[in-house]
């Protein structure tokens, strides 16, 4: 019968970079801890320790998912941890593990449908972020991690060794435009919808390309690349490599080369590698994320105290010696002090690539999902109406900047219409009272493809110098009701089928045109014209102080839409995003 000890802290990999967590980890720790200064005596009489009959007689269970690449070793620790008579309270920790898409599990909870796993260990605390994000009751708590894994480049050796691996290093930015550069080398990932590691990896080569002149054109043409050759994970994605060392499929189209992917990936497929068809790794230099594994608890208030515990005890003996011996065996790395050499070399990596370098600081959530509302409009074509506010109020200025309301205004759309792709379709209309004989708005550039020739250039064209020359109307009240009602119904009428469809509004003020509908007459109107099988979302953005949240919510709400406000009008191109991805999701789900 096998003796354990107790959590010391809070998991693999380092210190919790969520406070909360820590602060409930130490407190568990030293409760636990303090039990067994007691004495040995006293942990006898409480149960700790079992000698006079089985503890497996009434053992406490515990279902566990896992993501999949760490789901194998989590199965050998908890047999392990049942051949030993692991106890918590003198009872045995019956610990049965799953492997389950992270996306899906978190889908699942977000959703409110009840699971019945009682702790979930994701490969990223990414999905805990979408949680806390998301509108769902899903109560999840992180006591600690697992383990973790930097997320790089894998590639074939011969392609690798054309970019001069490993003597040359690159970022992010670099190493995704060598590998995208026409057909020459073949990047594949999984989808950052679907998987963590492809999220980060776009998270970097988003803020990569913020940093350069004219990046954000070129990261939205890598992505839409990159897109022609994603997959729905990642283990799906090593599925698209060649499948023999010989290279007489390194022609084939169907297959990539190269692959955003874990250093535990690329280690778990290497050690099953034959021969010379492994895969060399880069760890780009300006920092690679990484996968953290956090063991959550799974609706907390609702596990019993003996689940709790029991949790918390299988955590503490995932962080004894023979087991973050056996994380290591899978590929995984234990610490933030020592990386073995034997688990990079095994992954591809070599010197000088930087692979002991610290990993990256997680990326905050709104970057996180502006990566993702840029890779949202950039992979499925998108059918988009921007409908904007030029009322007299938007010549006020903007304290931050000292610049109006409309000049800010417009250089964030300018910085938005850079991530859409010639294949988008965009429009264009302003308004204010009066503005078009008694109409209180106009079309200034009819929504068209990007790529489109028009007038001796393109559509884009034509609208950054629409963006460009918008201006506030003199005395101009805001003709909000009417416009919104006339738009959408142009919108629904020329829905386009298989892309995403889109109205968004942007209104510095409340209605002020006395001859309009009602707010209550719109609602109904626009109730009448939604048709979830042919989903327009309206999406509603209240700028400045004067702008009514409420009523932008109400608004959109109609068509399945949403509100959102912004004090500064620098924030519209993220919260555009963020509204686009957000009702991507939702007409996904309905479909």
């Amino acid at each position: 019968m096998g003796r354990h000890s107790l959590p010391d802290q809070y998991g693999a990999g380092g210190s919790d970079p969520r406070p909360r967590a820590r602060r409930r980890s130490a407190a568990v720790a030293t409760v636990l801890v303090l039990t067994v200064a007691g004495g040995t005596a006293a942990a006898v009489q409480g149960g700790l320790f079992s000698f006079g009959s089985s503890c497996q007689d009434d053992p406490v269970r515990l279902k566990l998912a896992a993501s999949p690449d760490l789901a194998p070793a989590l199965t050998t620790a908890a047999e392990r941890a049942r051949d030993q008579d692991l106890t918590s309270d003198g009872r045995c920790v019956a610990v049965t593990v799953t492997a389950g898409d992270a996306y899906k599990v978190a889908d699942t909870l977000l959703a409110g449908e009840k699971t019945d796993v009682q702790v979930w260990v994701p490969d990223s605390d990414v999905w805990l972020r979408r949680l806390e994000s998301g509108s769902g009751t899903a109560e999840v708590s992180q006591v600690g991690n697992v383990a973790s894994t930097p997320v790089g480049m894998a590639m074939v050796p011969a392609a690798a060794k054309s970019l001069g691996w490993p003597d040359k290093t690159y970022g992010w930015l670099e190493l995704a435009g060598a590998a995208l550069r026409g057909d020459s080398l073949r990047l594949g990932a999984a989808d950052p919808a679907h998987s963590a590691t492809g999220l980060l990896a776009l998270t970097r080569l988003s803020s990569a390309a913020a940093r350069v002149e004219g990046g954000d054109t070129q990261a939205a043409a890598m992505m839409k690349t990159l897109s022609q050759r994603i997959t729905d994970s990642d283990g799906q994605a090593l599925g698209t490599l060649p499948r023999d060392a010989s290279g007489a499929e390194q022609g084939n189209p169907k297959r990539n080369q190269a692959l955003v992917l874990s250093e535990q990936a690329a280690f778990t497929y290497n050690s099953s590698a034959d021969g010379d068809a492994g895969l060399d790794l880069f760890y780009p230099e300006d920092g690679s994320p990484r996968l953290d594994y956090p063991y959550t608890l799974v609706d907390r208030t609702g596990l019993t105290t003996d689940e709790s515990r029991a949790a918390i005890r299988f955590l503490s003996y995932l962080r004894e010696p023979e087991q973050l011996r056996l994380l290591q065996q899978h590929g995984f790395r234990t610490s933030d002090e020592a990386v073995p050499d034997a688990l990079v070399t095994k992954a591809g990596g070599s010197r000088p690539q930087p692979y002991t370098e610290p990993a990256t600081e997680p990326a905050a959530q709104e970057t996180l999902q502006e990566a993702l509302g840029t890779w949202t409009i950039t992979v499925q074509s998108a059918r988009i109406t921007t409908v904007v506010d030029a009322s007299s109020s938007m010549a006020q200025k903007v304290e931050r900047t000292g610049r109006s309301r409309m000049d800010v205004t417009k250089a964030s759309l300018l910085r938005a219409l850079a991530t859409f792709t010639p294949e988008d379709e965009i429009g264009l209309w302003d308004f204010s009272t009066k503005l078009d004989g008694d109409r209180d708005y106009r079309v200034l550039v009819p929504t068209e493809r990007l790529g489109a020739r028009v007038d001796g250039g393109t559509q884009r064209d034509r609208l950054s110098a629409a963006f460009s020359n918008l201006a506030p109307v003199p005395d101009g009240a805001t003709g909000l009701y009417d416009t919104t009602l006339a738009a959408y119904k142009a919108a629904t009428s020329s829905y386009a089928k298989g892309t995403f469809n889109a109205l968004v509004v942007l209104t510095d003020g409340v209605n002020q045109d006395p001859g309009s509908i009602s707010r209550g007459k719109l609602i109904s109107e626009l109730e009448r014209l939604t048709d979830p099988a042919r989903p327009v979302p309206l999406i509603v953005i209240a700028v400045g102080p004067d702008a009514d949240r409420a009523e932008a919510e109400q608004i959109a709400a109609a068509t399945g839409g949403s509100g959102q406000e912004v004090s500064d009008p620098a924030q519209i191109h993220s919260v555009i995003l963020k509204a686009i991805v957000a009702a991507g999701a939702r007409a996904a789900g309905q479909g």
